[in-house]
C-alpha cells in the first residue's frame, strides 16, 4: 500500500467510524440507543417501510486519461454484530442479561461492529458496465468468560457494486453505485442488522487524473455540473496536488483531507473536538468509565488513552500557534504610528461597521450588495452558501493583517436578528463578488 493510500484509508477509517459511539461512551446512554450513523445502505424495501435506511449510493466520477486508464476501488462497511452476555447458572445454563459482571471484568449486552473491505482488482476504463457481487457469511461466535458467556451473532449481507464508465468529449464520465441486496427485513432491529454501515467507496486511476468537482478547472465546470450524487460525497483523497485517489464519503468533505497532526487517536463522536472530549471524559468518575470500558472495546481504548496522556499531549490539543506578525501587512485602516495593535487607543482607529476594503478594486463597507463564493475551505458548511446574495455587516482586521468580511444572507429569514446580534457569516476578501443592485448578475 503507497503512502497515500495509507493517508486515504487514515480519513476514510475517521468517516467509517464516524457518530459509532457517542460521549459519555456507555450503552446505558440514551443517544447510544438509537444506532446507527452515517453512509447507513439498509434492505430493499427498509426506507418506504420506514424501518430503515435507503439501500444504495452512488456517485459520479470525471477522469481525465492519460493513455489507457485503469481503475481500482475498495469498498468497505461496517458489518453489525450483536454481542449477547449470557450469565451461567449452578446448572450449567445461560441466561440472557443485560450485564454479566464478574471479578474479572464487565460485560454489557452491546451492537458492535466488525469492518469489512472489499478490494476490486483494476479494471480498463473504456465504455464498460461491471457488476461485483459483494458478500459477507453470517456467523456466531461464542466467548467463555469468568461466570458466564459473550455470544456474537451476525447476518448474512448481500451487496451489489455496480461500475459504468462512458465518453464525456475528451474526459471518461464513471458511475460507481453500491447496492444493498439483500432480503427484505421484518421490523427495525432486523433492518439495521442486514444494513451496510459506513459505507464508503475508495477509488484509485492509474493512466489518468480524477477531476476535482469541488474545484473543477474552467474548461471542465460543465462536466462536473452534470455529475449526480446520490447520498455520498467524492473528493479527491491524496495529498494536495494529487489526484489519482477519490474517497467516496457519505459525509462532507473538502479535497485532500486529512487526520489533525495534533489529534492523538479516534474518539467516534461526530463533530468531535478532541480537547472538548478529552477533558470531559477526564472528568467521568470511576465507575462511569468502568461501564465506558464495559460497551465497547473502542470505548475502552478511548478511557484508557485519555488516562494515561501526558500534560504536553493535552497541551497539544489546544492548537498550533503561529507567528502572527510574519509579513507585517499594513493594516486597514492604519493604526497611528506610534500605537500597538493591543492598545485600547487602536480601538478607536477602527469602525468595523464604517471600515472598508477594496475588492476587485471595488470598494466593499456596511451594506455592500455581494455574491459569495467560498473558497478557502474554512468549514464545510461555506459549500452551502456558494452563489448566494449577502449584504455586508462589518469590515474587521485580523492581527495577522487579514481583512475579514461580515455578511448576512439576503434570504435568511432570521436576516435582522443575526444583525442585531452581530452573528455574521465571515469571508475573505477574495470569497466575495462586489455587484450593483440592477446589474445583471444581481438576481
Amino acid at each position: 500500500m503507497t503512502a497515500d493510500w495509507n493517508r486515504a484509508h487514515a480519513v476514510a477509517d475517521a468517516v467509517l467510524y464516524e457518530g459509532y459511539l457517542l460521549y459519555p461512551y456507555r450503552a446505558t446512554s440514551r443517544k447510544n440507543q438509537a444506532r446507527w450513523q452515517f453512509g447507513v445502505l439498509g434492505p430493499p424495501g427498509a426506507a418506504a417501510a420506514g424501518i430503515g435506511e435507503d439501500d444504495s449510493l452512488s456517485a459520479q466520477l470525471l477522469v481525465e486519461p492519460a493513455g489507457r486508464p485503469t481503475l481500482s476501488l475498495a469498498v468497505r462497511f461496517l458489518q453489525l454484530q450483536r454481542r449477547q452476555a449470557e450469565k451461567a447458572s449452578p446448572s450449567g445454563e445461560f441466561t440472557p442479561v443485560d450485564e454479566l459482571a464478574t471479578a474479572g471484568g464487565s460485560w454489557m449486552t452491546w451492537d458492535e461492529a466488525v469492518t469489512r473491505d472489499v478490494p476490486v482488482d483494476p479494471v480498463p476504463l473504456e465504455t464498460m458496465t461491471l457488476r461485483l457481487a459483494i458478500h459477507t457469511g453470517s456467523g456466531c461466535d461464542i466467548e467463555t468468560v469468568d461466570g458466564g458467556r459473550l455470544v456474537r451473532t451476525r447476518c448474512d449481507l448481500h451487496a451489489e457494486l455496480t461500475v459504468r464508465a462512458q465518453s464525456d468529449g475528451p474526459l471518461i464520465r464513471v458511475t460507481v453505485t453500491v447496492r444493498n441486496t439483500g432480503p427484505a427485513a421484518d421490523g427495525k432491529d432486523d433492518a439495521i442488522a442486514r444494513s451496510l454501515i459506513g459505507t464508503h467507496v475508495i477509488a484509485e486511476v492509474r493512466d489518468g487524473a480524477f477531476v476535482s468537482l469541488l474545484e473543477p478547472p474552467d474548461a471542465v465546470t460543465d462536466a462536473a455540473a452534470r455529475c449526480a450524487q446520490h447520498r455520498c460525497f467524492p473528493v479527491l483523497a491524496g495529498p494536495p496536488g494529487a489526484r489519482d485517489l477519490v474517497l467516496m464519503s457519505p459525509i462532507i468533505l473538502y479535497d485532500h483531507p486529512e487526520i489533525a497532526a495534533q489529534s492523538e487517536g479516534a474518539l467516534y463522536d461526530s463533530t468531535e473536538i478532541d480537547e472538548i472530549l478529552t477533558l470531559r471524559i477526564m472528568t467521568m468518575t470511576d465507575q462511569e468509565k468502568a461501564q465506558a470500558r464495559a460497551t465497547d472495546p473502542l470505548a475502552a481504548a478511548i478511557i484508557d488513552r485519555c488516562d494515561a496522556m501526558s500534560p504536553e499531549a493535552m497541551l497539544n490539543l489546544h492548537g498550533v500557534l503561529r507567528e502572527p506578525h510574519a509579513d507585517d501587512p499594513p493594516l486597514i485602516p492604519e493604526i497611528p504610528d506610534g500605537i500597538d495593535w493591543w492598545d485600547p487607543l487602536a480601538d478607536t482607529a477602527v469602525a468595523p461597521e464604517r471600515d472598508a476594503v477594496l475588492v476587485g478594486g471595488v470598494r466593499v463597507c456596511r451594506g455592500s450588495p455581494v455574491r459569495l463564493h467560498p473558497s478557502r475551505r474554512a468549514d464545510a458548511q461555506d459549500l452551502f452558501y456558494a452563489d448566494r446574495l449577502a449584504h455586508v455587516a462589518s469590515v474587521h482586521e485580523t492581527v495577522d493583517g487579514d481583512a475579514q468580511i461580515g455578511v448576512v444572507l439576503d434570504d435568511d429569514p432570521g436576516a435582522d436578528l443575526h444583525d442585531v446580534y452581530g452573528r455574521y457569516l465571515y469571508f475573505a476578501p477574495d470569497e466575495l463578488e462586489p455587484i450593483n443592485e440592477g446589474s445583471p448578475s444581481w438576481r
